[in-house]
């Protein structure tokens, strides 16, 4: 699936080196979902903590600065 999109020049693929977090737009993300929603909060059980995640991750979705600013990576 992924290697028809590649051979059509629409999609590129970076190759980042391992272990580089700081090249990887994803960890800002991760890093805005832990810092105010998930950090130093104790849940119940497993259901409590997966409802908290949709939640956050809905709350990220519709805060388009956050998204702006995760994906305003200089080689993207």
């Amino acid at each position: 699936m992924i290697m028809p999109a590649l051979n059509t020049g629409v999609v590129s693929l970076i190759r980042l080196p391992p272990c580089s977090p700081a090249l990887n737009p994803v960890e800002d993300l991760w890093h805005d979902l832990r810092a105010p929603h998930w950090s130093n909060r104790p849940y119940r059980d497993y259901d409590e903590l997966r409802e908290e995640a949709v939640r956050s991750l809905c709350a990220v979705r519709e805060d388009t600065g956050t998204i702006k600013t995760v994906c305003n990576a200089p080689y993207i």
